[in-house]
């Protein structure tokens, strides 16, 4: 089975994020193990998300607690974590934007345009310069145009084999 895989890059700064009235916060943080993996797994079952669900714990934990990796965390006014945009940063200033999304029940609201926003805004200011991703047909069917409405720009699409689940 094959899938179709975009390749998007953002090399050019982000438009500053608008301000937003809500009760939802956007901050850079660490969580546990057993916290991240709560929110990959809400935010990433419906679209079939399991990269970090294969990962030894031992080196997830390593991951979750390195200087490589960014997490921004969308929480409720409650402090519920529902969603996240995280960042390999393995190669700065050239940074993989790794998982983006917010939980089904937060779609639909700007949430997710706006925490991208917010993060990529923060990591272009720390020094990248250029911001990477691939998504596949089974993402959310709103990525890609998400993703072209905040500067990417597609530059490689292929047909790749799928991995099994």
């Amino acid at each position: 089975m094959l899938v179709r895989v975009s390749y998007l890059e953002l090399r050019t700064a982000p438009a500053v994020p608008a301000e937003r009235a809500g009760a939802e916060r956007i901050a850079l943080e660490r969580l546990s193990r057993a916290d991240y993996l709560r929110l990959y797994q809400g935010v990433g079952a419906p679209v079939r998300w399991d990269q970090r669900l294969q990962m030894p714990a031992p080196e997830l934990e390593r991951l979750l607690d390195s200087e490589r990796l960014h997490l921004y965390l969308l929480r409720s006014g409650a402090g519920e974590a529902i969603g996240l945009c995280e960042f390999d940063r393995g190669e700065f200033p050239n940074i993989e934007l790794k998982n983006f999304g917010v939980v089904p029940a937060a779609q639909g609201r700007g949430l997710g345009r706006w925490l991208l926003s917010v993060a990529l805004s923060a990591e272009w200011s720390a020094g990248a310069t250029r911001i990477w991703l691939h998504t596949d047909t089974w993402d959310h069917p709103a990525a890609i145009p998400l993703y072209q409405r905040v500067g990417f720009s597609v530059y490689a699409v292929r047909d790749e084999p799928a991995d099994p689940l």
